[in-house]
């Protein structure tokens, strides 16, 4: 079954439709289906089962959207997937509640899973979820720092994002029957996957194109975010770069867009993009490295391209 046919049979017409209406259209606003797909993918690899994995897979995909409702309250962003995002379109409280009974619904969806694998899976799932918010506490943490190291600074979006992905594989391999050492392979392709995701991430943020990556461009300078760029920024910049930029950034005093372009035009001068760019390739070709001891099928394969698409995205 195709995962978005899957994800639209979810049953959203309940009361009170306060708490149901922002899931359903969270959940309608499409979105790459990266996780639930590398679990579906990952099972396929050792010959598992579709339905199967199917409830671990949409419980993946429910609970990472939950954890964006909450993340645009804490980032104040207005736009998510070339819409509106829960608290915009609602309220602040609505978006907070809502994804809290997503949190909620992805566990119920993962209660599905056979017995018999359903303890491993429980606890591999039970510390992702904690490693995604210590992840976003840090990431909050180092807004106020002046000291974010790049070696913390991978570790936080290790935390906030390759570790769902890392989880997909892993979860997939195993119900699917996948030996431990293959599973470990999977789970580290997974976190090469999301750490060059999460760089492209940030190079997007200031050199997307807003209609394409389906968010506003900036975000991460308007709100001081440690991002890949900024960190590489700080580290190259000369003196006299270096007061000019923390000056930019400091400002209160200028329109958002205006801000926005003084800080983009330093990243340019010091050749920020591509540092970001042999960031993500390195990543990428660690993460191809890993299906190397993998059966040599179609998807692995699929999980090779996967890869590469990737780091390749504008979206």
């Amino acid at each position: 079954m195709d995962i978005n046919t899957a994800i639209a049979r979810l049953d959203w017409t309940k009361e009170p439709q306060g708490l149901y209406e922002p899931i359903a259209y969270t959940l309608a606003s499409g979105g790459k289906r990266l996780r639930p797909t590398l679990a579906l993918l990952a099972a396929e690899l050792f010959g598992g089962k579709e339905e199967d994995v199917l409830p671990a897979a949409l419980a993946l995909e429910v609970f990472h959207n939950f954890t964006l409702l909450h993340d645009d309250v804490m980032d104040r962003a207005d736009v998510r997937r070339g819409r509106p995002t829960v608290h915009v379109k609602w309220n602040d409280n609505t978006a907070i509640l809502s994804g809290d009974q997503m949190m909620i619904e992805a566990y119920k969806l993962l209660s599905q899973v056979k017995e018999d694998k359903l303890p491993q899976v429980l606890r591999w799932f039970n510390l992702m979820a904690t490693e995604i918010c210590e992840g976003q506490q840090y990431d909050v943490d180092y807004e106020s720092r002046e000291d974010v190291s790049m070696a913390e600074y991978i570790e936080m979006i290790r935390l906030k994002t390759s570790v769902l992905l890392g989880n997909a594989l892993q979860t997939g391999a195993y119900i699917a029957g996948a030996d431990p050492q293959s599973t470990q392979h999977l789970y580290n392709y997974g976190i090469h996957l999301g750490l060059a995701f999460q760089i492209q991430d940030d190079l997007l943020d200031v050199y997307g194109d807003e209609k394409t990556f389906g968010k506003a461009i900036g975000g991460d300078i308007l709100c001081g975010k440690k991002s890949f760029m900024l960190l590489t920024a700080l580290h190259k910049a000369d003196a006299a770069t270096l007061q000019e930029l923390k000056t930019q950034l400091a400002r209160q005093d200028t329109e958002p867009k205006e801000k926005i372009r003084a800080v983009t035009a330093i990243y340019d001068r010091l050749n920020v993009c591509k540092d970001a760019e042999d960031a993500i390739r390195e990543h990428t070709q660690t993460a191809i490295r890993e299906l190397a001891t993998l059966p040599d099928n179609t998807v692995r394969e699929q999980l090779r391209n996967l890869a590469e698409q990737m780091a390749n995205r504008t979206k």
